[in-house]
């Protein structure tokens, strides 16, 4: 019954649960609160107010896990990473590593295409403070572990942010978990990377703890892994025909 219930799965199935969910009355209450009242400066703008699902290519090598959706960002776009200065950031290097269509995301309707790129992150509501509770993240967590399974050409997780890592090491079943840090990596089951990355939140751009050529070291680094991989499975193709 399992595997007939993951074959019917899908990316879309997960997409429209995550948007429909109200598992965490505190996380459903703040959003919505935040979709009421929202900012002077998005005046007129309906926000989403619900789960913000992942997206991206479904063919997707590289998959990148953020913390949360933003309250006045993904919150209010109802896209991860969208309309606020994190994803100004992770859109840019996206573009120059050759993973988006553009290098800015500010709504669902922008045109955006990532190629070769999936985002998703560990909590799909905006949480207050941007601090989701351990309870909150476990609820989440199933959405997580079902992305990352429909994805199966993946090979490398950037994992923004230490509870990202964390998230991505449970998922793996890691023991004991390793220690996370900026272009950190470790290998996860199946021949995956994963590869830490500090999150481009205001906080650590504005004080410089993560600065452009830092981040950009984190895609080029993808890259390289993904070539590494790519190679490898030529090489076993090459193998089994020979």
């Amino acid at each position: 019954m399992a595997s007939n219930r993951a074959q019917r799965d899908s990316l879309a199935k997960v997409q429209r649960e995550v948007t429909a969910c109200r598992r965490c009355p505190r996380l459903v209450s703040w959003r919505e609160e935040v979709a009421r009242t929202g900012r002077a400066s998005y005046a007129g703008q309906v926000y989403w107010g619900r789960g913000v699902p992942g997206f991206g290519d479904p063919h997707a090598t590289l998959v990148i896990v953020g913390l949360a959706p933003a309250a006045h960002g993904a919150n209010r776009t109802g896209r991860m990473f969208t309309g606020d200065r994190s994803g100004d950031w992770l859109f840019a290097a996206l573009y120059r590593a050759g993973f988006a269509s553009q290098p800015t995301s500010t709504s669902r309707e922008d045109g955006l295409v990532l190629t070769g790129a999936y985002i998703t992150a560990t909590v799909h509501c905006a949480p207050p403070a941007n601090k989701p509770e351990p309870s909150e993240r476990a609820n989440c967590a199933p959405f997580l572990a079902r992305e990352l399974s429909l994805l199966r050409r993946a090979a490398v997780v950037v994992a923004l942010g230490q509870v990202a890592w964390q998230a991505v090491a449970a998922q793996a079943g890691l023991r004991p978990r390793p220690t996370f840090g900026h272009l950190a990596e470790s290998p996860l089951p199946g021949g995956l990377v994963m590869l830490g990355s500090y999150h481009p939140s205001q906080q650590n751009t504005f004080t410089g703890k993560l600065t452009v050529s830092m981040f950009d070291a984190v895609f080029t680094r993808a890259r390289r892994l993904l070539s590494t991989a790519d190679g490898a499975a030529r090489g076993s193709a090459q193998d089994t025909r020979s």
